[in-house]
C-alpha cells in the first residue's frame, strides 16, 4: 500500500492519483500559472518561515539543522496544523514543492510530521 501522503514537484503535470494537491511552498512557483499548477490548497501558515527558508537555501544551515528548526516551527504552529489536518482528513495528499531535491526539502519534514501525528 502506498502512503496517503506523497511528495512531488509542482511543475509536474497533475495526475488522478494525486489526491488533494497541496502547495507547501511559501512563495508561488516561478513561471507557473494557477491553472497549470492545479493546486487545491495552499496552506502558507504551515510552510517554513522566510527566514528559515533563506538560511537553508543560502547554505548557511545544514539539512539536519533545517529539519529540526522546521519541526520546531511546525510544533509552534499547532493550531494551523490542526486546522489543516481537519481540512484534509481522510484524503490522500500530494505535497507539492518547487524544490528540485525531493529527498531533502521541507515537504519531507511536513510529511513525516503529519504521518507521525496521524499515528498518534
Amino acid at each position: 500500500m502506498h502512503s496517503p501522503i506523497s511528495i512531488g514537484r509542482v511543475y509536474e503535470p497533475s495526475s488522478p492519483d494525486d489526491g488533494l494537491r497541496v502547495l507547501v511552498d511559501r512563495l508561488w512557483p516561478r513561471g507557473l500559472s494557477k491553472n497549470e499548477a492545479a493546486v487545491d490548497l495552499w496552506p502558507k501558515d504551515i510552510t517554513p518561515s522566510s527566514e528559515l527558508r533563506k538560511l537553508y537555501h543560502s547554505g548557511s544551515m545544514s539539512w539536519d539543522d533545517f529539519y529540526k528548526a522546521y519541526q520546531r516551527e511546525l510544533n509552534a504552529a499547532d493550531d494551523a496544523l490542526q486546522a489543516f489536518e481537519q481540512t484534509v482528513s481522510g484524503r490522500c495528499l500530494r505535497l507539492l514543492t518547487a524544490a528540485k531535491n525531493l529527498e531533502r526539502n521541507h515537504a519531507v519534514v511536513l510529511r513525516e510530521v503529519l504521518l507521525r501525528r496521524a499515528r498518534g
